[in-house]
């Protein structure tokens, strides 16, 4: 009985529907969209920069200005295997990052040899060590007369962003931090990367180079997170990237000192303590094969001035999460006085 009733109201609402304002629409053209396809060299976005050469007696650097040169500074730095490009651009491009680029101006630092379609660095080129590369970002600041800084820096971007602020402490408001080791390589990376080095240098992109680069940014299980992202990456890494060059980087990695950083609490110690003064933020992914080294870095770091977080989900925080790394990175500096507001996603 149940079941006739329904029937019954079924045909009652179909016919209570007034037929005369039915349309017939013939579909003639059925055009498909198919989705832009993701790729970490320069995109439409690449146009709005400006790109320098900056000299140092070290070698130089490319450095891609994005917004107004008028608005505090934000420079960052890139991980081994990366450049600005690959490493930044779909961060910045962002939705909730928009806020980021209508208040401050970002200066997109290349380490030597590292920018997309860079030249074989010459046989015999001695690359800087991470120090030396850490006091290059000096000739960066005096090119474009820049006073103090906002430091963005990635893996091993983030440890010469650290290694600055120790020997600059008065030229840096703030460092954002990801993924970043304090301490000396290990022996176990130092012999791999030391081998992948040398493969990379003779023999180009191996098989074994690409999986140690894709494991140091994604950590494990890359594919079950997402297909996609590993396929674009691994190309990335086969296609665009001089082996030769990023050998030389990786060596100058491995062969990082600490950074003989120290948490002190005494108030009339820390004067003199080495230890970082700006206010630090430090990210990381729980699938991040690095989480261990951030967690002894922060434990090196006055408590008063830093914060930690590990996201969830994800190894490569910037590609994976970033709308928690926008939302964390928006308090952070609002918490340092700078007056940034969530954007409008209406608009």
């Amino acid at each position: 009985m149940p079941a006739t009733n329904s029937i019954h109201e079924e045909t009652a609402l179909l016919g209570s529907v007034p037929t005369d304002s039915m349309v017939d629409i013939e579909l003639k053209n059925i055009q498909l969209q198919y989705p832009l396809s993701r790729t970490l060299s320069k995109d439409s976005s690449s146009l709005l920069m400006h790109e320098d050469k900056v000299e140092t007696p070290l070698g130089s650097m490319l450095v891609a200005v994005q917004g107004d040169r008028s608005k505090p500074a934000i420079i960052t730095y890139h991980d081994i295997g990366l450049n600005h490009t690959a490493c930044f651009q779909s961060f910045f491009n962002f939705v909730d990052n928009r806020m980021l680029l209508q208040n401050f101006c970002v200066y997109h630092v290349n380490a030597p040899g590292q920018e997309e379609g860079a030249a074989t660095l010459p046989e015999g080129f001695e690359y800087p060590t991470m120090d030396q590369l850490a006091d290059m970002l000096i000739n960066v600041l005096d090119f474009y007369g820049l006073k103090r800084f906002i430091g963005f820096g990635v893996g091993s971007g983030a440890n010469i962003m650290a290694r600055f602020s120790l020997t600059h402490s008065d030229k840096v408001d703030a460092l954002i931090l990801v993924n970043c080791v304090s301490t000396q390589a290990g022996w176990i990376e130092w012999g791999y990367q030391k081998l992948n080095a040398r493969h990379l240098k003779t023999k180009g992109m191996t098989q074994s180079a690409m999986d140690y680069l894709m494991w140091h940014h994604f950590g494990k299980a890359t594919e079950e997170r997402n297909h996609d992202l590993v396929h674009v990456y691994k190309q990335y890494f086969e296609k665009n990237v001089n082996a030769f060059n990023l050998g030389l980087f990786i060596d100058s990695y491995v062969k990082r000192t600490d950074l003989a950083i120290v948490r002190e609490l005494d108030l009339m110690k820390k004067k003199t303590a080495r230890m970082i003064k700006c206010p630090v933020m430090m990210v990381t992914g729980n699938n991040s094969p690095h989480v261990d080294d951030t967690v002894t870095m922060n434990g090196r770091l006055d408590p008063t001035n830093s914060n930690w977080m590990k996201l969830q989900d994800c190894g490569h925080v910037l590609e994976e999460q970033p709308a928690k790394v926008s939302e964390a990175l928006r308090l952070f500096l609002q918490g340092q006085g700078y007056a940034v507001h969530r954007p409008n996603r209406m608009h």
